[in-house]
């Protein structure tokens, strides 16, 4: 268990469906306003269609965007699509006092995503040289599951990961997706799993929670 993590009650805000650009800003004021003793925080949201291109992505892995807006992030990793029917978790957590670093962070975020759909007998995995989760099918052929994007500021991540559940997934075809060319795609709702978001947060956020030594959860309902 993280040393410190544990002393303060983790908060689940859960935000329904919300344009990207809004949460975004939101989860910068919110990183750059706590203290010491704020407590962590993921959000659980679902976002309107938009690609997002990270700090170091590159304009030649947007293919096509047509209609669907792009907007420029401040998160780690290249271009990704995000739209209802993808679940987002977003980890506000002071990795300073937690005593996490980035690597292990990532890795409970990547274990949490496994162990979530590995409840619904899916084998996935995450790979050392590509952040995120991945599966193969009965032909050995690679698909990605869920993406990761994180930034730290200040001591404290913010951004997340993305697990595709139950959505319109043409979109990724007109990208790179995480910047890899001919890059596979798929969902839980294809693989046997969850068909909703709903069905799908409490697992994974329990998941996570435990992973990460939180001994209380509040949860705030903030999609009216």
């Amino acid at each position: 268990m993280p040393a410190g993590i544990s002393q303060l009650p983790l908060i689940v805000r859960h935000l329904g469906r919300r344009p990207y650009q809004r949460v975004w800003e939101a989860m910068k004021a919110f990183t750059d306003s706590r203290s010491s003793d704020t407590p962590d925080e993921f959000w659980v949201v679902e976002h309107d269609p938009v690609y997002t291109q990270g700090q170091a992505g590159k304009a030649e892995h947007l293919l096509n965007p047509g209609q669907i807006p792009v907007v420029h992030s401040d998160r780690g990793g290249q271009v990704t699509y995000h739209g209802p029917g993808q679940l987002v978790l977003y980890v506000l957590v002071d990795v300073r006092r937690s005593q996490l670093s980035v690597r292990e962070l990532v890795t409970a975020l990547e274990t949490a995503i496994i162990r979530t759909v590995a409840q619904y007998h899916i084998h996935a995995y995450a790979k050392a040289d590509a952040p995120g989760v991945y599966v193969k099918n009965d032909l050995g052929i690679e698909a990605k599951l869920a993406s990761l994007g994180l930034r730290i500021r200040k001591g404290c991540s913010f951004h997340g990961l993305a697990l595709n559940i139950n959505m319109e997934m043409s979109p990724f075809l007109h990208i790179n997706p995480c910047g890899y060319a001919g890059m596979a795609m798929t969902q839980t709702s294809a693989l046997g799993g969850p068909h909703s978001v709903a069905e799908a947060y409490p697992i994974l956020v329990a998941e996570l929670a435990q992973l990460m030594g939180y001994q209380a959860i509040n949860n705030i309902d903030e999609t009216a």
